[in-house]
């Protein structure tokens, strides 16, 4: 079976995504997954990637290929494919289209980042970057949170971004986007720090889903400072993430919360961090999600192209 991205828009649904991906975090944080960091090859010459991302979770076993070129211009900057085996068996299942399937679900995530760690009456937004990340994030946010106002900003897009989603703001800096934000998005390819720490209101929740190399940076020292920082994978942020490393700690993992393993949000005042990377257990449990959509609708959809014959 194989499914293109187009059919892979058909059936994925942000809606779906976020509760799968609460079970997908809160199973990794128990013990309940395998999965190894990513393996990641350099591309030097042109300033590429490749990454290999098995997991199994019992019921679902699968891996993503993913390119990741951060300086395309024009084309997205990431390209995948997921296939999925029988658990049973290893007989392949399903080669899927995961460019969608990443930006999806690591939105998805944020958002149950957000539900466990953002103050309940969160109403103002900032998202520093306009590309697809940007675009994915604005629609998982807004499912958990009630936003009355969304700021962007970027070096070239605020503008054209906040023109094709209703009640979207452009600003003219990153730092009139952030102040008095209740929530942050970093969604950028900066390899230096785009958010500062005395922008921060108290009580602001950042969602951070750039910078996903050991050197590279999206946030100043004030800011990890200031919050309490929060991970996908423990064992992958201190070895993928330049902030992480360059904190030195992180309090907890997110499906931690999810299980109340660990606290979230302890006050009002006191601002969080989601340092976010993806993980294999994410986008096997969204094509996992995929799959079975799929399977299920396509006797429906021979039945109605036979008749139409």
């Amino acid at each position: 079976m194989d499914l293109d991205e187009a059919a892979v828009s058909r059936l994925l649904r942000m809606e779906e995504v976020i509760p799968a991906m609460e079970r997908a975090l809160a199973d990794f944080s128990s013990g309940k997954v395998v999965q190894p960091t990513r393996v990641m090859v350099p591309v030097a010459e042109h300033g590429g990637f490749l990454g290999l991302m098995p997991a199994y979770t019992g019921a679902s076993l699968g891996v993503k290929l993913v390119a990741f070129y951060p300086q395309n211009q024009g084309i997205p900057t990431h390209h995948a494919t997921i296939l999925l085996f029988k658990p049973e068996t290893g007989e392949p299942l399903v080669n899927m289209d995961g460019r969608l399937i990443t930006e999806v679900r690591t939105a998805a995530v944020s958002a149950v980042a957000t539900k466990y760690l953002a103050r309940p009456e969160a109403s103002v937004l900032a998202i520093i970057g306009s590309g697809i990340q940007a675009r994915s994030h604005l629609e998982a946010l807004r499912l958990v949170c009630r936003f009355e106002d969304v700021r962007v900003w970027s070096p070239r897009h605020a503008e054209s971004f906040a023109r094709q989603f209703e009640g979207v703001r452009a600003t003219s800096s990153a730092e009139e986007a952030v102040r008095g934000a209740d929530v942050v998005v970093t969604a950028t390819t900066s390899k230096v720090p785009v958010l500062f720490g005395e922008w921060l209101s108290p009580g602001a929740h950042i969602n951070a889903v750039g910078a996903p190399r050991p050197d590279w940076r999206e946030l100043d020292d004030e800011v990890l400072r200031r919050a309490r920082i929060y991970v996908d994978s423990r064992e992958a942020a201190f070895k993928e993430s330049g902030d992480v490393i360059a904190a030195g700690e992180a309090f907890a993992e997110i499906g931690e919360v999810v299980t109340e393993a660990k606290p979230g949000r302890q006050s009002a005042e006191e601002v969080t961090l989601f340092k976010s990377l993806g993980l294999a257990v994410e986008d096997v449990a969204t094509a996992d999600l995929v799959y079975g959509k799929g399977v299920n609708t396509a006797p429906a959809e021979e039945a109605s192209a036979a008749q139409r014959r």
